[in-house]
């Protein structure tokens, strides 16, 4: 790709990261295209992506499809699937891509680029990103956003090729060394917090306001450094402060679990806390309060089938 010229963008998955993103891009005029269901592309076909921040409620006008080939034009592909959809997604994909297209993983899970390649192959760079943001969808078609907005990439040429595109955007990037790390220590956030409050249906900062709540955490976060530590996966020393603030920097955030268990959809669990606890037992390690929340997502999840 080459650094004059704006980059083609494609958004595969149009939940709540890919049309926040989506709606940013498309305000920067870049040329985009995003895919998702039908009901979110018909309502942005009608009225445009409606975008409600804490400043302002707007409808961005925007391409979007349900069909995977909207992506051919692309030169950047944001892969932002739940990470139970990667492989299927990039099947999807891979008849579409045109060459050397970069494609982003912005999802939840330490292992969705490594999967990405396994089905693309070694002709599209595929690289992770940490992604930072509260969103949610409060309908087809409409996204709010309720903090944050920053992305980790990796140091490497083609990630530093299209940061600058995302900065004009208004998304914060910054690279680095360190995208495992800073992948695995979201992923403790996410299994300190995604359990809980699609449990109980509630935010972050009112987890964290009940009684005892603030010593599980530290429970699901030792564990999970725990397993990091196995792993060979440095973590930051300061983690259980960092995961304790997210109550005050996102307190009105509901997890993308509790998101999913609300519309009845299946949930990342398994590629969460089901991650801790499987690559606890590879090494010998226990997990149990991860083993507990997995195990009643799950039955949240078993009983929304019956009811349906």
């Amino acid at each position: 790709m080459h650094r004059s010229l704006p980059p083609s963008f494609a958004i595969f998955g149009a939940g709540a990261v890919g049309c926040y993103f989506g709606a940013l891009l498309a305000r920067a005029g870049y040329p985009l295209q995003l895919i998702g269901r039908a009901a979110h592309v018909q309502a942005i076909a009608a009225h445009g992506l409606r975008l409600q921040t804490a400043t302002e409620d707007v409808h961005v006008p925007l391409a979007a499809s349900t069909e995977a080939r909207a992506a051919a034009q692309a030169n950047v592909v944001l892969l932002c699937v739940k990470a139970t959809d990667t492989e299927s997604a990039a099947q999807q994909l891979a008849p579409h891509l045109r060459p050397g297209a970069v494609v982003l993983c912005l999802q939840n899970g330490v292992d969705n680029a490594e999967r990405v390649r396994a089905v693309l192959g070694p002709a599209h760079p595929v690289w992770p990103a940490v992604v930072y943001v509260a969103t949610a969808m409060a309908g087809p078609g409409h996204v709010q956003h309720l903090g944050r907005c920053e992305l980790v990439l990796p140091d490497a040429s083609a990630c530093a090729a299209i940061a600058p595109w995302l900065q004009q955007a208004g998304i914060a990037v910054a690279l680095s060394d360190q995208v495992a790390g800073a992948l695995w220590a979201k992923l403790v956030v996410n299994c300190a917090y995604n359990a809980l409050s699609a449990i109980v249906q509630q935010p972050y900062g009112w987890l964290l306001q009940q009684d005892g709540a603030a010593a599980l955490l530290a429970q699901l976060v030792a564990e999970c450094q725990a397993v990091a530590q196995a792993e060979g996966v440095p973590l930051p020393a300061d983690l259980p402060a960092r995961v304790q603030a997210i109550a005050q920097t996102m307190p009105a955030q509901k997890s993308s679990t509790a998101q999913d268990l609300a519309r009845g959809r299946e949930s990342e669990i398994e590629h969460l806390n089901g991650f801790i606890v499987r690559r606890a037992a590879a090494h010998g390690l226990t997990a149990p309060a991860n083993q507990a929340l997995l195990v009643l997502v799950r039955m949240l999840q078993a009983r929304q089938k019956l009811l349906n």
